[in-house]
């Protein structure tokens, strides 16, 4: 039987086409495995085909220099917000690997270090599982 309802997130832009592996450095106690994202303990993170992520945020425009780094910062904060890793241990690894993305990816090493240091200054709230995106019902 069908259901009269469903139930959505909002606030998403982007949709990954294919699946993503990169190295991140950052290892966790133990292998974290969900629906989109693994981390092994070698820091080997693949966000999976489907993820969906709402690109940079705050004052920062999307781009294709940024688009990358975006994905996996915002990986790594979701398993920060689900605290599958300390968000105290590798916040700064993460926001330090946004800028080194950007920077590789063709963003101004000087625009980079602007973007790091709005995450270090503003982005520990994304870290809290209170940042979620909120589940929505429709009709």
């Amino acid at each position: 039987m069908a259901q009269t309802r469903i139930k959505y997130r909002s606030g998403y832009k982007y949709q990954l086409a294919e699946d993503y592996p990169v190295s991140v450095g950052i290892k966790p106690p133990k292998k974290v495995d969900t629906e989109f994202i693994t981390l092994d303990l070698k820091g080997n993170l693949k966000i999976q085909k489907g993820y969906a992520w709402d690109g940079p945020s705050g004052p920062v425009v999307d781009q294709k220099e940024n688009m990358r780094a975006s994905l996996v910062h915002d990986a790594l904060y979701q398993l920060m917000r689900q605290r599958k890793i300390s968000s105290k241990k590798f916040k700064n690894k993460a926001d330090r690997l946004f800028k080194k993305m950007c920077i590789q990816d063709g963003i101004p090493k000087h625009i980079a270090q602007a973007y790091y240091l709005g995450l270090k200054i503003g982005g520990k709230p994304a870290t809290k599982p209170e940042s979620r995106k909120k589940v929505h019902l429709a009709p």
